[in-house]
C-alpha cells in the first residue's frame, strides 16, 4: 500500500484529492495548519499532521521517519496583500518542502507539485500556438509571479530530482467558492462582461485535475517534468454562463460594461484597501487576467506521457458542479 503526504488536503483541490486517492487504497497523511476546517475529509485521512514549513530540519525528520512514497504538494497562498508573503509561502514553502523531500535517508518515488497555468500567463488572441510547457513566463499576477519564481527555483536546484509539476488552467467543481460567485451572480438574473472582446478560455474539472495528480505519482517519468493541464477544450467567455441558463433553464440579463469604468472602480479599491489586511475583490492585476484575450492551453504532453484522458467537457462537468450547489443550498 502506498503511502502519501498531502498539503492542502482541506482546502477545494485538497479535498477531492483525498477523497479520491483514498478510493486507490493508500495511506494518507494530511499536512493542516491546527486551524484548517477538516471534518469533510476526516473519514479520508488517515492521519493529520502539522508540520511547521518553515523547518527544513522537521520536515525532513518526519519524512525519514513516515518513509511516504509520495508527497503532493497542493497547498497555496492565492490572495495577499503583500508579494513578499506572497513569496515566502508559495516559494518558500515549496523549497524547503522539497529539500526535505530529497535529503539523504529519505526515500521519495515522486514529489508532485501544483502550480498554475497562471505562472506562464495568457497568449495572444490571434496566436497560432496555445500555451505549452515551452512558452515564455508572462504572468499578470502576484500569484502567477510567485508561482513562475518557484518553478525558476525547481529549475534551479531540483533539475535532477522525481518532480512532476501541474499547472491546471482554471479548475471547476463543487465545493469551489470563487467561480461560484460568478454563478451566484447569475442566479440573481445578471449576467456582467468587462468589455465586450472576444476571449479563449479554458476550464479543468477538479475530478480530472485529481487523476492528473495521481498519474503524475504513480506514472513512471523522467526526472524533473512540466505538464499543462485543461480538458483540452477552448471556449468561449459566454461559455459558462449559457450552460448555466441551460441547466436551470433560467435568463438573466447579460451587460457588457466598458473596460474604462471597470477599471476605474479597480484602482479605487486598491486605494481603499490600502491600509486593510485583505485584498479586495477586484483590482488592476486581477482586471487584466479576467479580460485576457486567451487562455487556451495545449494538454498533449500530459496525455503522450502521462496517459492523460479529460473525462469531463466543460458542459458535463459544470452540470454537475451547478447541480451540486442547487443540493447543498448554495444556489
Amino acid at each position: 500500500m502506498a503511502k502519501v503526504f498531502i498539503t492542502g488536503a482541506s482546502g477545494f483541490v485538497g479535498s477531492h484529492l483525498v477523497e479520491d486517492v483514498k478510493k486507490l487504497g493508500w495511506e494518507i497523511h494530511a499536512a493542516v495548519r491546527q486551524s484548517s476546517k477538516t471534518e469533510e475529509i476526516r473519514e479520508f485521512v488517515d492521519k493529520f499532521v502539522y508540520p511547521d514549513f518553515g523547518n527544513v530540519q522537521e520536515l525532513s525528520a518526519l519524512f525519514q521517519q513516515e518513509r511516504y512514497d509520495y508527497i503532493i504538494h497542493a497547498a497555496a497562498l492565492t490572495k495577499s496583500k503583500s508579494e513578499a508573503e506572497m513569496l515566502r509561502i508559495n516559494v518558500g514553502m515549496t523549497q524547503n518542502l522539497m529539500q526535505a523531500a530529497f535529503e539523504e535517508g529519505v526515500h521519495l518515488k515522486r514529489f508532485v507539485y501544483v502550480s498554475s497555468l497562471a505562472a506562464i500567463g495568457p497568449v495572444a488572441y490571434d496566436s497560432d500556438k496555445s500555451i505549452s510547457e515551452d512558452t515564455a513566463y508572462r504572468p499578470l499576477t502576484v500569484y502567477g509571479r510567485s508561482k513562475k519564481t518557484s518553478e525558476e527555483n525547481i529549475k534551479k536546484r531540483f533539475s535532477d530530482k522525481p518532480i512532476s509539476v501541474f499547472r491546471p488552467t482554471a479548475v471547476y467543481g463543487p465545493r469551489e467558492k470563487d467561480l461560484f460567485i460568478l454563478f451566484d451572480t447569475l442566479n440573481k438574473g445578471l449576467d456582467p462582461y468587462i468589455g465586450s472582446n472576444p476571449q479563449k478560455l479554458s476550464f479543468i474539472y477538479v475530478k480530472d485535475l485529481v487523476n492528473a495528480l495521481i498519474l503524475g505519482c504513480t506514472v513512471e517519468q523522467n526526472q524533473l517534468e512540466f505538464y499543462n493541464i485543461s480538458d483540452g477544450n477552448v471556449y468561449s467567455k459566454y461559455a459558462m454562463a449559457d450552460i448555466f441558463r441551460a441547466t436551470f433553464k433560467k435568463k438573466a440579463l447579460r451587460l457588457h460594461i466598458p473596460f474604462r469604468i471597470v477599471s476605474y472602480v479597480a484602482r479605487i479599491s486598491q486605494l481603499l484597501y490600502k491600509n486593510s489586511s485583505k485584498a479586495p475583490v477586484i483590482y488592476p492585476e486581477r482586471l487584466g487576467e479576467l479580460t485576457a484575450e486567451n487562455w487556451s492551453c495545449d494538454i498533449s504532453k500530459a496525455k503522450t506521457k502521462l496517459g492523460f484522458v479529460p473525462q469531463y467537457n466543460l458542459e458535463k462537468g459544470l452540470t454537475t458542479t451547478l447541480l451540486w450547489y442547487k443540493d447543498n443550498k448554495w444556489l
